[in-house]
């Protein structure tokens, strides 16, 4: 029974993996809020570095990256499916089919930038969070919380819009687009961090695991 799992930790791993499934397909609309434009996928993207600060916070960086990389795989995996249902031939009678493609049908830029902001954000975020915790002896959850997310998010953004849409947009108006996108995710985590200072007490509560990430290796790459 050494590798159980406990329940939190496989409903926040689902949780993560679900939110970088959904905010991928929102990420296709620009919204406005109020004088700002931003991406739908604004609405769920920020909530998977909470959970990832949850992780590392609850369970330790060796748990986050192995959720990290799931999420990584199970990402790809969909996007694939989608790359394969467009490439499959449409019924005769079937009038979708343009508005199908044009949701679905990320290019090879947008894919690229996706999955490599995904893992240097939330490798950052998440080694953030743990180093910050062990410097700090465990205290000020809300501080760690929100300098990892800024440094994960800011990564994420600075990697992402370049790759994808790099020579697209004019460069003064992706500049706008990523500090908004970093402010606006920031904010998000801030607005929502009393909630998630409760979550992460009732898990530890519950599920008796408070980890501090001293003598480990950091590598990424390592399973």
């Amino acid at each position: 029974m050494k590798n159980k799992v406990s329940i939190p930790f496989m409903l926040a791993g689902i949780l993560f993996t679900v939110c970088l499934i959904v905010s991928n397909l929102l990420e296709t609309k620009i919204i406005r809020l109020g004088f700002v434009t931003a991406t739908a996928g604004l609405m769920v993207f920020p909530v998977s570095y909470i959970i990832n600060d949850c992780i590392v916070e609850v369970w330790g960086y060796a748990k986050a990256r192995q959720i990290i990389w799931v999420g990584f795989a199970v990402n790809f995996f969909v996007t694939g499916l989608m790359q394969l249902a467009i490439l499959m031939p449409a019924a005769p009678y079937w009038e979708g089919e343009e508005a199908f493609n044009f949701i679905f049908g990320m290019t090879p830029r947008i894919v690229t930038g996706s999955l490599c902001a995904f893992l240097v954000g939330s490798f950052l975020n998440a080694w953030v969070m743990s180093r910050m915790k062990v410097l700090a002896g465990g205290k000020y959850f809300s501080l760690r919380a929100i300098v990892s997310t800024l440094a994960g998010e800011s990564a994420d953004s600075l990697i992402f819009f370049p790759i994808a849409f790099g020579g697209l947009v004019s460069w003064d108006n992706l500049t706008v687009l990523i500090a908004t996108q970093i402010l606006l995710k920031s904010l998000y985590e801030a607005l929502v961090l009393p909630l998630t200072v409760r979550v992460v007490r009732r898990i530890k509560r519950v599920d008796g695991s408070d980890v501090y990430d001293r003598h480990i290796s950091f590598n990424p790459f390592k399973f």
